[in-house]
């Protein structure tokens, strides 16, 4: 039997390199050996994107893209549908989780300096993979063509109006004059066909980058520099089976906090499903308070701290770019926060909790209070960025070692 399969695969990795492939990715792939909690979010955030997928196809078969039946077709796939509110509920708890295990994914970038040389292109896919993630909640977010679902387009895609030929742009990404069937349409070829090409495409050249250059660590040390006499990183252990009997442990916690959501606060208390949206979306009824999901709380609280329209979407434009070219903002000698100075790792972890802060009070109704306390995050939130690049003038780091500290 083993001979036949030996055979097999050998006739398959002649045509095409399977064997090799496996090899490189998985179990020739070494990772250093101390990894620790922050790595579990990316393997996290492939098992939300794989949810998604599965489910999304699954909801397609039954949903309907028009303005008069899409209410109506979500209301069937909770109520008629069997087991339809059980993937509508997977679907759209998905929708948070992964989005947490992103922020969570990016967040331990920012701690250890995953961004830095030579790793600028794998934090630049991720970046274009945030993007997209972005857009495909957005337009996922106005499908159900709730109340919530049809102002929140409205107040969205009338940000475009402030640039040039903003009128024109507006009723392009609308198709029509005012927020239609004609929108909805696009909007869900969009979400369905187009963005999550462009999503995996994304994760396999975020995922070969990786693989191409090497993982990361706690400490930021190169494992690459230190090899036994088979050309073997002394620091690192194979991928597979470590590392994936490894994730299976997270895999099932994650899961157990996954389903206790599911299947016990699905609308999490207004801010996974808004109460709104449960109303048929509306144009002459404006709800008292329109926002936006969590996920892009941040960067409405900014765009509302700004007073002016124009500069307030420039500024939220810009709280987005400048993710982008944090690799060449951060000129710290060391990778890893454990090494940085007190004030950097001061700054590290006022910087999360600021934008924990500002994705929060973009859901809130403003207030002059709560506008206050906006623009003085969004200060804190550019003042990391524009900290990074004179830290090394005036802070002293630690020693790094050597080799990687902690591990199996």
């Amino acid at each position: 039997m083993s001979q036949n399969t030996n055979k097999i695969m050998a006739w398959i990795d002649d045509r095409l390199p399977v064997t090799q492939t496996y090899e490189k990715h998985m179990s020739k792939y070494y990772a250093p050996k101390n990894f620790n909690f922050w790595y579990f979010f990316g393997v996290l955030s492939m098992l939300m994107l794989v949810n998604q997928i599965l489910t999304g196809i699954w909801l397609t078969m039954q949903f309907t893209p028009s303005a008069e039946a899409a209410f109506a077709s979500v209301e069937y796939i909770m109520r008629d549908v069997e087991w339809g509110w059980l993937i509508r509920y997977m679907h759209s708890t998905g929708a948070t989780f992964f989005f947490v295990a992103v922020y969570l994914h990016m967040m331990r970038a920012i701690l250890y300096g995953s961004y830095q040389k030579p790793r600028e292109l794998i934090w630049i896919f991720g970046m274009l993979i945030y993007l997209a993630l972005m857009a495909e909640a957005f337009m996922g977010y106005v499908l159900p063509w709730g109340q919530m679902s049809y102002w929140g387009a409205q107040v969205i895609i009338s940000l475009f109006s402030v640039m040039p030929y903003g009128d024109l742009l507006t009723e392009w990404i609308r198709g029509d004059f005012l927020i239609s069937g004609a929108t909805l349409n696009r909007f869900f070829a969009l979400h369905v066909v187009a963005v999550p090409l462009v999503i995996v495409a994304l994760v396999v050249m975020h995922l070969l980058a990786l693989h191409e250059v090497g993982s990361n660590n706690p400490d930021g040390v190169d494992i690459k520099k230190h090899k036994d006499e088979n050309g073997k990183p002394l620091d690192g252990i194979p991928f597979h089976p470590y590392y994936t009997v490894h994730d299976l442990v997270g895999i099932v916690v994650f899961l157990m906090v996954f389903c206790t959501v599911l299947f016990f606060f699905p609308e999490g208390n207004g801010f996974m499903l808004e109460y709104a949206n449960f109303e048929p979306a509306n144009g002459l009824k404006t709800p008292a308070h329109i926002a936006p999901v969590w996920y892009f709380g941040a960067f409405y609280a900014i765009l509302r701290a700004v007073p002016d329209k124009l500069l307030g979407v420039i500024a939220m434009g810009a709280a987005i770019a400048v993710l982008f070219v944090l690799p060449w903002l951060d000129r710290s000698p060391v990778r890893s926060w454990r090494y940085k100075g007190i004030v950097s790792r001061i700054y590290i972890v006022i910087f999360g909790f600021n934008f924990a802060l500002l994705t929060w009070l973009g859901t809130q109704p403003a207030t002059e209070l709560l506008t206050l306390i906006a623009q003085i995050a969004s200060v804190v939130y550019f003042g990391y960025f524009a900290f990074l690049p004179v830290a090394p003038k005036f802070e002293k780091t630690k020693p790094v070692p050597e080799r990687v500290t902690g591990g199996h």
